[in-house]
């Protein structure tokens, strides 16, 4: 049976839902709507003779059919991939488009002061950023590279380094310093509203200070535990109780007074920002050339 143009499109699709498991995640890496996606996988069905997934409410998950189709044809389509990236060094102007999985506070404070210049620089690579605290994997999920605090970048990937070591500290709204008082020592936390927060990887976080003569980890007492760092500031802005957080975070809010600094004597330093890649895949144009950018602006220090 021959390949036409349209397999070779819908080939390609295939691929993404295979490796999201999802129609609508696909759909955000292609740029497509997920009813156009599952419309194009039900005519690759049809012109095969075979079914490539089981689709149920909940799962989507490959047949052995649809199995052996991708073992048979990932490589390729990766290194196409790879030819059409390489063919950026005879462009005037590079092309392309990168996806990245970054913290919340990764895309407020690195990200943001640096992709309006990258836009002017560099017009034509499109840059797709999901913003999610939750640990992925950025091969299987399709995305070309994560941003993670360094000590959290698995093992097997290469990491760049992008900013200075990150100052942790425990900040809270004047309206509850007011209420409740401001703790002095970190074991006083058991009689105070904690703000829990729960890390990428699902465990919930013991919050870490190094004081004048030892380092401790405080299991704090936390009426409600957020996932996501936007809710967490909402929530303490609102005087719901005491943060744990990046003080670079928390800073805009300082100088406001919005929140106040407290433990400052037990503030605790991690090492910084990192980005991170497969070392199997050909670094893309454009992620190298934002890597360079953020180096060059360095928005959190070097």
């Amino acid at each position: 049976m021959p390949v036409n143009r349209s397999d070779l499109a819908d080939f390609s699709y295939f691929l993404a839902i295979a490796r999201h498991r999802n129609f609508r995640l696909a759909g955000l890496e292609l740029g497509v709507s997920a009813s156009a996606l599952s419309h194009a996988l039900k005519g690759l069905e049809a012109r095969l003779g075979v079914r490539l997934f089981n689709r149920t409410n909940r799962s989507v998950t490959l047949t052995a059919a649809g199995e052996e189709l991708r073992s048979a044809i990932a490589q390729p389509f990766e290194a196409i991939d790879q030819a059409k990236e390489r063919l950026n060094r005879y462009r005037d102007a590079p092309a392309g488009r990168i996806r990245l999985n970054v913290p919340g506070d990764a895309a407020e404070l690195l990200l943001a002061p640096v992709l309006p210049l990258f836009m002017d620089r560099y017009p034509e690579v499109e840059v797709d950023v999901v913003v999610a605290d939750r640990m992925v994997d950025i091969v299987g999920e399709g995305f070309d590279a994560g941003i993670r605090h360094g000590g959290t970048v698995p093992d097997d990937m290469i990491a760049v380094r992008l900013s200075s070591d990150i100052s942790w500290g425990v900040a809270a709204a004047p309206s509850y310093l007011e209420k409740f008082g401001a703790p002095k020592d970190p074991h006083d936390l058991r009689h105070h509203r904690c703000l829990g927060f729960r890390l990428g990887d699902d465990r919930i976080y013991h919050w870490e200070f190094d004081g004048p003569e030892r380092e401790i980890a405080v299991t704090v007492p936390s009426q409600v535990t957020v996932a996501g760092g936007r809710a967490m500031m909402a929530l303490a802005l609102a005087g719901a109780g005491l943060m744990y957080g990046n003080k670079a975070i928390f800073q805009p809010h300082l100088e406001r007074g919005h929140l106040q600094l407290v433990l400052e004597d037990w503030s605790s330093a991690s090492s910084g920002y990192h980005i991170y890649y497969s070392s199997r895949r050909q670094v893309p144009t454009g992620l190298r050339l934002l890597i360079e950018l953020i180096k060059e602006l360095h928005p959190q220090g070097r």
